[in-house]
């Protein structure tokens, strides 16, 4: 089939990117598949003059306004991809959005990235929620352009694993390269399904089974952070496994947490999820002072929780009970 896909293809943006890779899956699947830019369609009814010219059998839309009005009417059956500030901020000003109602009842289908942006979808134009399908988008890439963001912990209440749920999500949809994994068992079960049903809404927040010692060891050390968002800590041993491996930590502000953290030292502590995401945005752009905190935990915990020390000191004290 030869296909038109049009969309903002500009170097370097999201649609432009997301573009050139649904390109490359459906010419692997033996169809033409030609991008264009809106930019060049001017006037709009150029779209119109371009498909009898090139032979266009269908097309694909990236941004329900900007693509979908130039391929509304133009004879041809075609599917939108919903762009992001096409459900998030041209929905608000009505005459766009039912510039694009219209474009929705003409669509063969349309794909949204997540649930919550289908969703929102549904709220301006209902009838068109039986067509919206929702499809994440893939990456093709290895682990080191990642950051994630590991939160490993027992699911119960104490740990608060849902504190920093929806900051992260809302992060996740500036930063699509950053995800927060939370590991565990589900020691407290009735709230361990509150967990798992808020995290089914939330992007780039994903929930594992508890995993083996040596798989979350070798887990952790590709991360970029340990997180930790506990209400009350005695002594995070997560928190030093974590600073032993030479992986960064980020902890909420409590008194268990801070007797083992300096703050941009040997970690980082937070008092809010806002804060947490602001810390974290500085640090990423500051390469020097991560791998500098990185080895003063190092330090931190090879001097001050050594096992030699511990084990000697647990010997010692079992004499008492003789």
């Amino acid at each position: 089939m030869r296909l038109l896909m049009l969309g903002a293809l500009r170097a370097h943006t999201g649609n432009g990117t997301t573009a050139r890779r649904i390109q490359d899956h459906l010419e692997a699947a033996g169809h033409s598949c030609t991008l264009v830019d809106i930019s060049s369609c001017n006037p709009p009814f150029a779209v119109s003059n371009l498909i009898p010219s090139e032979n266009f059998e269908a097309a694909l839309g990236i941004h329900l306004y900007k693509a979908g009005r130039l391929l509304q009417g133009s004879g041809i059956p075609f599917g939108i991809i919903f762009g992001g500030t096409d459900i998030n901020e041209d929905a608000k000003c009505d005459e766009k959005a039912k510039v694009m109602g219209r474009v929705l009842e003409e669509a063969r289908f349309a794909v949204s990235f997540t649930e919550s942006m289908k969703e929102a979808a549904a709220v301006y134009w209902p009838r068109a929620r039986n067509k919206i399908y929702v499809q994440a988008q893939g990456i093709l890439q290895d682990s080191s352009s990642l950051r994630l963001f590991l939160l490993i912990c027992g699911l119960r209440r104490v740990k608060d694993p849902l504190y920093l749920v929806d900051a992260f999500a809302e992060w996740h949809q500036e930063e699509p390269s950053t995800y927060l994994i939370i590991i565990g068992p589900a020691v407290d079960p009735l709230f361990a399904e509150e967990v798992k049903e808020k995290i089914k809404r939330a992007d780039g927040v994903h929930l594992l089974q508890e995993i083996s010692q040596e798989d979350l060891h070798a887990l952790v050390k590709k991360c970029f952070a340990v997180v930790n968002s506990s209400i009350s800590e005695g002594m995070s041993a997560t928190i030093l496994e974590a600073m032993d491996l030479n992986v960064l930590v980020m902890a909420r502000n409590i008194p268990g947490n801070a007797a083992i953290i300096t703050h941009k030292t040997t970690g980082l502590l937070y008092s809010n999820p806002q804060e947490f995401v602001q810390l974290s945005k500085s640090l990423i752009g500051d390469p020097f002072l991560h791998k500098e905190i990185v080895m003063k935990a190092k330090e931190y915990v090879t001097k001050h929780h050594s096992w030699e020390h511990e084990r000697k000191a647990y010997q010692n004290l079992v004499l008492m009970l003789q």
